[in-house]
């Protein structure tokens, strides 16, 4: 019994042990008194909420334009000092401007890519061909062979005002059919990374992120007015609100050499000029203080065939020998031509074979003469 008695008293006090903490341990006083309602009352909206014009309007246009918008996929081998080649993967945007499935992106989002796949809206993804390269103005065309193909329609860019609505759509991030809406901010002369100078850039407030380049910029009737191409980021890589847009002008010059020839005859007037400075003008003795001086007309060129002349005299710019005594360039249509950068402009906005009006000083007699711009020898 000595040693029974100890071992009851522990059976007892576990057993008490237990079922107090089973049945005791977390009660919680005050939920005890919590009063539970049978049923609850929220306030809902009686009906679907109607849409403001603005909303509609921004519904209409991405409705209308995305199944025009492509998602592209590029793969370029690239050499690896360890692994020798290597693919590498890119990706962009573009957009289809005709049934026969001819897409408009930038040079930049195709480059010499070994392989580029598109993605329609509806998923569906097809092998393209490049046609169409042009590095000067950063635009591309490929083309896929797909079936009922919704084309975009192209606007003009021509008027654009600064606070005018715009939408962009693209894949930022690998994100399909992403809309973002801004205005315009400002337009302006750019110089692309590559090296490209857009004339007259749709700098835009719409969200542009990496994946939007290619990617139509729209006006509010869901018109293409540009091809969303850049991003000012401060080193972030992300948008900072500052986007850059190539005009749709631009595009619709070349896009027939593109697609017929597979690049762009790039116009020229066949001299070799020097850019004319106050300083300058007055050292020389010209009638004015700007414009460029024609050196040399390539023999056979548009200048020479035209009636331009180069220069006559030898003189020395600092330690080289330079022609002076030609035409003295000042402007060509309505365009001051101060320098080289503003006949590159011109130029810009021509093709091989147009006839320009080419204004200048022989002498100080001032002249006029139409000019059939000749093909740069230059293609890049």
């Amino acid at each position: 019994m000595r040693f029974v008695r100890p071992f009851l008293l522990g059976a007892i006090f576990a057993g008490a042990f237990y079922w107090f903490t089973t049945h005791h341990q977390g009660t919680n006083p005050v939920a005890e008194v919590i009063s539970r309602p049978t049923h609850i009352e929220i306030s809902e909206a009686a009906g679907p909420e109607k849409l403001d014009a603005e909303e509609q309007n921004n519904i209409e246009v991405y409705h209308r334009v995305i199944p025009s918008v492509v998602n592209i996929t590029t793969r370029t081998m690239a050499y690896d000092l360890f692994f020798g080649p290597v693919p590498e993967e890119g990706q962009g945007s573009g957009f289809i401007i005709d049934k026969d499935g001819h897409i408009l992106t930038n040079y930049h989002v195709v480059g010499d890519a070994s392989q580029v796949d598109v993605t329609l809206h509806n998923k569906k993804s097809y092998k393209a061909t490049v046609i169409g390269r042009d590095r000067g103005h950063d635009l591309a065309v490929i083309q896929i062979k797909a079936p009922e193909l919704v084309p975009v329609v192209l606007g003009e860019s021509k008027n654009l005002q600064v606070g005018q609505k715009v939408f962009a759509i693209g894949n930022p991030f690998g994100l399909s059919g992403t809309m973002t809406r801004g205005i315009i901010s400002s337009l302006r002369p750019i110089r692309t990374p590559q090296g490209a100078l857009i004339d007259e850039a749709i700098q835009t407030d719409a969200a542009i992120n990496p994946g939007n380049s290619g990617g139509p910029l729209l006006n509010s009737h869901g018109e293409v007015i540009g091809i969303n191409s850049m991003i000012a980021t401060g080193g972030s890589n992300q948008s900072a609100g500052i986007g850059f847009a190539i005009p749709i002008n631009t595009a619709k010059a070349v896009l027939s050499d593109l697609i017929t020839l597979g690049t762009v005859r790039r116009p020229s007037l066949g001299i070799v000029s020097l850019p004319i400075g106050p300083e300058m003008a007055q050292e020389m003795g010209l009638p004015a203080d700007y414009g460029v001086l024609i050196v040399r007309v390539v023999p056979g060129g548009a200048a020479d065939r035209a009636g331009l002349k180069g220069g006559n005299e030898r003189a020395y710019l600092g330690a080289t020998a330079i022609m002076i005594g030609g035409d003295l360039i000042v402007a060509i249509d309505k365009d001051t031509i101060g320098d080289q950068q503003d006949l590159a402009n011109v130029m810009n906005k021509h093709r091989s074979g147009d006839t320009v009006n080419v204004t200048f000083y022989r002498g100080r007699k001032k002249m006029s003469v139409q000019v059939v711009l000749g093909e740069a020898r230059d293609r890049a």
